[in-house]
């Protein structure tokens, strides 16, 4: 293996050819540098959105300890990209999610958005789709239109909340069970 070999082609080249995803590191170092084991080289925070954008998994590793820096990383990128330009949080939305934290509701809440951003991604893919080739004017009437997509993503949003909202109901039920209180 020479020194531009990537791990997975190894992997690759030791199971027969059959494809074997590695997960990326980055080692994240004192002084705040980003070190990508895959291309031996450091990296930008940039480059780690570039890695994001491209649905590329990683993670992100203290390089002395090996805590998993991940989400934190995230939360940086997400920091930089609302400082700079439009930003997608207004104050309000920033604020009622604070409020959450340490909410009974604060891992239901969780799930909730990672299931409407889901949805909302997966219509936003298929209005992509349907919209390829369309002129500027084809566009705007297409925009206009009643959009089913919407309907559906209001209904899975609502399913979401709603499935929400009964597994905060068993859990009620089973710690009041526990308590000896019946409803």
């Amino acid at each position: 293996m020479n020194s531009r070999t990537k791990p997975s082609d190894t992997q690759s080249e030791a199971t027969g050819g059959a494809e074997v995803t590695q997960l990326r590191t980055i080692k994240k170092y004192p002084n705040r540098r980003l070190y990508d084991t895959r291309t031996s080289s450091y990296i930008t925070l940039t480059e780690v959105r570039a890695l994001v954008m491209a649905h590329e998994p990683f993670v992100v590793r203290d390089a002395k300890s090996g805590e998993d820096l991940t989400r934190s990383i995230l939360l940086q990128i997400i920091l930089e990209e609302e400082a700079g330009g439009a930003p997608m949080f207004s104050e309000v939305a920033l604020a009622n999610i604070i409020r959450f934290y340490g909410h009974a509701m604060q891992g239901f809440m969780g799930s909730y958005l990672e299931k409407n951003i889901q949805t909302f991604m997966e219509m936003q893919s298929k209005l992509a789709e349907q919209s390829k080739g369309l002129t500027p004017e084809a566009w705007s009437q297409f925009m206009r239109m009643p959009s089913p997509m919407l309907g559906s993503y209001m209904e899975q949003s609502k399913s979401a909340f709603l499935q929400m909202q009964e597994q905060m109901q068993k859990q009620t039920e089973q710690m009041m069970g526990a308590f000896g209180l019946k409803r």
